[in-house]
C-alpha cells in the first residue's frame, strides 16, 4: 500500500443507478470525496438547463465524479500486471478521475462565455491551492497534487495515464453518455460497456481496443452521435440557456453602470471585476445562482426582470434556422426592426450555433490534436478505427453545425409597433419554410 494512503477496514460503496455499485477502497479516495469542495458537486448539474426540457436530468456533477473514478478503477482492474501499466500509477490515475470535473462552477458552460473563464482553471486551482483536498493530496507527497492536475490537465508524462480520463474513448465520457441517457430518459446513450472495459489494453501511449471489440466501439461511437444532436444541443435546452447567457450578461452590464439593484449580486462581482478568489468562486453554486434569478424578478429594470421570469417560469425563446452570415441581408434587417420596435436585440434576438465532430483521426498540424481510437489486431499491431469500421469511417472527420436565431415568439403579437412586428414575422416565416422545403422540419 502506498505511503500516505491505507486500505479501508471496510470497503464503502454508493448505490449508483448506471453502474449498480462504486466501490471506494482507499483511505485517500474517500478522504477526497468527503472534502468540502467536492461536496459542492452535489449543488451542481450535471447538464445546466437540460432539465428544462428533459425534467429527470436533474443528477450533478457528484453522481458523474464517481461514475468517473468507477470506471476508471474497472479499467486499472483490467490492466494490472500488463506490459507497459506501472501499478504505482494506480491511485494517481484514481484521483484525477474523481477530481476532473471538481472545477465546475453553475451552469458552467454559460458562465464560462459571459465572463470568460474556464472550469479547467479553478480545477488547478482547487487541486493546488489551500483546500481540503489539497492537503488531502498532499499526504501522498508534496508533489503528488502537481501530477494529478497535470494528467487533468493532459500534460503528464505518462500518456496512457491520461488517455483513461481524456480520449476519444474514455471513462469520462463512457460515464456521461450511459448517465444523461439514464437521466433524460431516451435510449441513445446506451452501449456494451462491459465488454469494452474487457476488452481494453494499455499501451506505451494510450489505451487501445483489441479488435474483437470493435462492433461494441462503433455502438459506443453512434451513441455518441446521437446524444449530441438529441439531447445535448436540443433547441429548447439551448433556448433556456441563451436565456440564461442573457441574464448574466445583463447583470453585468446594470453593475457596471452603476444600477441600483433591490438585490446587489455580492455572489458575483469577483467575476465583474476580475478579481474573483478561489473562495468566493467556491461558494457559487446552482441553488445560490438561482436564488438571486428568483429576487430578480423584483427588479426595477425592465429587461433583468423579464429575463429571471422566462428563466424562473420556463417561458423560453422560440427558434428558427438560421444563419446569420448566409442570410446577412435578412440579419442587419431584423436588428434594425427589432430596435425600432423597442426590444432589445442584445437580449432577444440570438443566433446560437452548435457543432460536434463525433470521430476524428489524428491530424498533424491541426490546433486541437485528437489522438485516434485504435484497434489492437491479430498480429499485434495497431490499427485506426475508422479503416477497419466501415460505420466510423462514414463520420470521421465530418463535422455537423447547426445555427438556429432564437427570439420572443409571443411578443411578436402583442399590441404596438404592429408595422416593425409584422414585417419581423414575415421574414422568420420565410426562414421556416426554407427549412422545411430544405428538409429540416422543426420539431
Amino acid at each position: 500500500m502506498a505511503e500516505g494512503n491505507r486500505r479501508l477496514k471496510e470497503e464503502k460503496v454508493f448505490k449508483d443507478p448506471v453502474h449498480r455499485y462504486i466501490h471506494i477502497r482507499d483511505e485517500l479516495l474517500w478522504d477526497l470525496i468527503g472534502t468540502k469542495e467536492f461536496q459542492r458537486l452535489r449543488r451542481v448539474r450535471q447538464l445546466g438547463t437540460t432539465f428544462l426540457t428533459f425534467h429527470g436530468a436533474e443528477h450533478t456533477r457528484f453522481n458523474h465524479s464517481l461514475g468517473v473514478y468507477e470506471i476508471t478503477r474497472r479499467i486499472v482492474e483490467v490492466f494490472e500486471g500488463r506490459p507497459f501499466w506501472k501499478d504505482e500509477e494506480r491511485l494517481l490515475t484514481l484521483s484525477a478521475a474523481l477530481l476532473h470535473d471538481v472545477g465546475h462552477g453553475p451552469f458552467s458552460h454559460s458562465f464560462e462565455k459571459v465572463f470568460q473563464t474556464d472550469h479547467e482553471y479553478w480545477t488547478r486551482e482547487i487541486v493546488m491551492g489551500d483546500t481540503e483536498i489539497n492537503t488531502v493530496l498532499r499526504r501522498m507527497g508534496s508533489d503528488f497534487p502537481q501530477k494529478v492536475a497535470e494528467v487533468i490537465e493532459k500534460t503528464y508524462s505518462n500518456k496512457l495515464v491520461t488517455s483513461l480520463i481524456s480520449s476519444q474513448i474514455d471513462a469520462d465520457r463512457m460515464d456521461y453518455l450511459q448517465r444523461d441517457a439514464f437521466y433524460t430518459g431516451v435510449s441513445y446513450g446506451h452501449f456494451d460497456m462491459e465488454r469494452i472495459l474487457r476488452v481494453m489494453r494499455p499501451t506505451e501511449d494510450q489505451a487501445v481496443i483489441k479488435y474483437s471489440g470493435m462492433h461494441a466501439v462503433e455502438d459506443y461511437i453512434m451513441s455518441r452521435y446521437q446524444m449530441y444532436w438529441q439531447v445535448y444541443f436540443h433547441p429548447v435546452t439551448r433556448s433556456a440557456e441563451v436565456i440564461l447567457s442573457k441574464i448574466l450578461q445583463r447583470v453585468k452590464v446594470l453593475y457596471e453602470t452603476d444600477y441600483a439593484f433591490l438585490y446587489p449580486p455580492e455572489p458575483f462581482t469577483g467575476f465583474f471585476n476580475g478579481k474573483l478568489s478561489l473562495e468566493q468562486y467556491l461558494e457559487l453554486d446552482e441553488s445560490v445562482t438561482m436564488y438571486y434569478f428568483q429576487m430578480w424578478q423584483k427588479e426595477e429594470d425592465g429587461i433583468l426582470r423579464d429575463l429571471c421570469q422566462r428563466f424562473m417560469n420556463r417561458r423560453l425563446f422560440k427558434y428558427v434556422e438560421f444563419d446569420q452570415h448566409v442570410h446577412i441581408n435578412d440579419w442587419l434587417k431584423l436588428l434594425e426592426l427589432f430596435k425600432k420596435a423597442d426590444m432589445d436585440p442584445d437580449y432577444y434576438l440570438v443566433v446560437d450555433s452548435s457543432s460536434d465532430l463525433p470521430y476524428d483521426f489524428y491530424r498533424p498540424g491541426e490546433e486541437e490534436e485528437r489522438i485516434p481510437i485504435h484497434l489492437l489486431m491479430p498480429n499485434d499491431k495497431l490499427r485506426e478505427l475508422s479503416r477497419e469500421s466501415d460505420v466510423v469511417e462514414a463520420i470521421s472527420g465530418k463535422k455537423r453545425t447547426d445555427h438556429k436565431l432564437y427570439y420572443p415568439e409571443e411578443w411578436l403579437y402583442t399590441e404596438g409597433f404592429e408595422e416593425e412586428k409584422k414585417e419581423i414575422r414575415s421574414i422568420l416565416k420565410s426562414s421556416k419554410e426554407e427549412t422545411a422545403f430544405s428538409g429540416e422540419i422543426e420539431e
